[in-house]
């Protein structure tokens, strides 16, 4: 069995009476993605200044490499790379000294620094704009060089805090696969905090939904949908040409398909709920039956529905116990405008 690199056991942080993390349990494997999500607000943040040693549990304990992040925080830090959501650089050097520089306060031999640093601007994709002053950086690019700053020391695990907050969208997408490719090429253990939940759904193998202060769940995105729906976890959709009533004389013989739980009909549209992926057996049985498909695709449960069932679950358990329910409400509104 892996000894986890990533291990908080009842981690609990208190801000005067405020319960920022509650009594948190999680385990993170070497080379794995974990995505950790929430609402501004949701206890991410220090969470992640704890697993650092840059604040002190109230209780309970945080090992990252095996090292205990409270009593040992120098040598966790050695180990760790962390890039907060916002990066500062000294505006008047360009990347390739502002990385010379970070490079020598961590410890790297002259002789070394130079290489390693280039390398690494090559590696995120900067080698063109090393010699560019940063105060003529975007946001997208400067999220790069904070990545080649986290990477310069070769650490073991790297932790993102909204890591692309304020990038455009195809600055996004470069951002995540390049985080994907560099976790499996140099087997990194990667935690990202997020509250950009398709984001996070692109790069992460497992992901914790994260609301005030505790850890609702945690899991695959898979194991986790077929949990919160059930038998509505695979949905496919069949549009087909012919308008069809809702007493559609088909539907008692696709009930009988192997997997097929629920069918809903409308109009020009047959929606089949089932417990497994019958795709084709669904398509040969409407083709079997003279129905002119013009279209068919599966409903993706995907981490969008999964957050919000879990909103949803934990706000109706919040009500019944007389708690407010503030936190869910600002989320939406943000949200939703």
């Amino acid at each position: 069995m892996n000894t986890p690199i990533i291990e908080l056991e009842g981690l609990t942080k208190y801000y005067g009476s405020v319960k920022a993390v509650d009594n948190l349990d999680l385990k993170i494997d070497k080379g794995e993605i974990f995505g950790l999500l929430g609402p501004n607000g949701a206890g991410k943040t220090t969470t992640i200044l704890m697993m650092l040693g840059l604040a002190e549990p109230t209780s309970g304990n945080a090992r990252v490499c095996g090292i205990n992040a409270t009593s040992d925080p120098i040598e966790v830090k050695r180990r760790v790379g962390y890039l907060p959501d916002s990066v500062g650089f000294y505006d008047g050097m360009t990347a390739l000294e502002n990385l010379r520089y970070i490079g020598r306060l961590n410890g790297i031999p002259d002789d070394e620094l130079e290489e390693r640093a280039t390398t690494m601007l090559e590696i995120v994709g900067l080698q063109s704009e090393m010699h560019k002053k940063t105060a003529a950086y975007s946001r997208g690019m400067k999220q790069r060089l904070g990545l080649a700053d986290v990477l310069i020391k070769n650490p073991e695990v790297i932790i993102l805090d909204e890591p692309t907050l304020g990038i455009d969208p195809s600055g996004v997408r470069e951002f995540l696969n390049l985080i994907h490719q560099l976790s499996r090429q140099q087997g990194l253990t990667v935690l990202v905090s997020s509250h950009h939940l398709h984001q996070v759904q692109q790069v992460c193998d497992r992901v914790g939904i994260f609301v005030e202060g505790k850890l609702l769940v945690q899991g695959d995105i898979e194991t986790l949908s077929r949990n919160l729906f059930g038998e509505e976890n695979y949905v496919v959709v069949v549009d087909v040409k012919e308008s069809l009533s809702d007493a559609w004389e088909h539907q008692e013989a696709a009930l009988k398909l192997r997997g097929v739980q629920h069918i809903q009909v409308n109009n020009n549209t047959v929606e089949l709920s089932c417990n497994e992926d019958v795709t084709p057996d669904i398509v040969r049985f409407f083709v079997q039956k003279g129905l002119n498909i013009t279209g068919v695709h599966k409903k993706e449960f995907g981490l969008d529905e999964i957050y919000h069932r879990y909103f949803e679950n934990n706000q109706k358990k919040n009500v019944s116990n007389g708690k407010s329910d503030s936190v869910f409400k600002k989320y939406f509104i943000r949200r939703n405008g």
